[in-house]
């Protein structure tokens, strides 16, 4: 097995950030390995958050910062930043109305965050909801926001960026035909 020098960067104490330096170190040696193109999954959980939601997610926020920051500080390091894109990803988002145990309901339309040396930063991607609970982006007056981006756009992107050719994003994810704008411009 192949094996780099330690890396300079100091992690946080947390799950995501082991994950995430577990993947710098395998990044840190990916021309000793052979490797040119890898896809890494790592999780955080505990989003689900039905009840204290306001303590959970600031504690989980937290982490999910301190993580990323070290990775990508960890990628500029190694001389990796413009070849790593880290996105994250979340099967359902909260409403914007608290429930009656001071959490919130499972809703859509939840946001993303990108971040990398190709990563087109500091700008939101569409169109950001009108935080009104009964107004015009919110279906069911509790605050679940109709999206305005497909996860589809998101994963055409990425894909196109890592290779993928823009004529081949339609068979890979077929729902592209339905958007105007098929690949985003938050990465290049």
């Amino acid at each position: 097995m192949a094996s780099g020098p330690a890396l300079a960067t100091v992690f946080p104490n947390n799950g995501l950030a082991s994950q995430l330096k577990q993947v710098a170190q395998i990044i840190s040696v990916r021309s000793a390995l052979g490797l040119q193109r890898q896809i890494f999954f790592v999780s955080i959980g505990g989003f689900d958050t039905h009840s204290d939601q306001l303590n959970s997610q600031d504690n989980l926020y937290t982490q999910l910062s301190q993580a990323m920051s070290a990775f990508y500080q960890a990628t500029e390091k190694i001389g990796a930043a413009s070849q790593v894109t880290t996105f994250t990803l979340s099967d359902f988002s909260r409403t914007y109305a608290p429930d009656s145990t001071s959490g919130s309901d499972h809703a859509w339309g939840g946001h993303h965050l990108i971040m990398g040396g190709a990563v087109h930063g500091g700008d939101f991607y569409r169109k950001f909801p009108t935080l009104a609970l009964a107004g015009p982006d919110d279906a069911t007056d509790e605050g679940r926001w109709i999206p305005t981006t497909s996860l589809d756009q998101y994963a055409g992107t990425l894909a196109n960026w890592f290779g993928v050719p823009t004529a081949d994003l339609p068979t890979i994810f077929p729902n592209l035909a339905n958007f105007t704008t098929p690949v985003l411009n938050f990465v290049g």
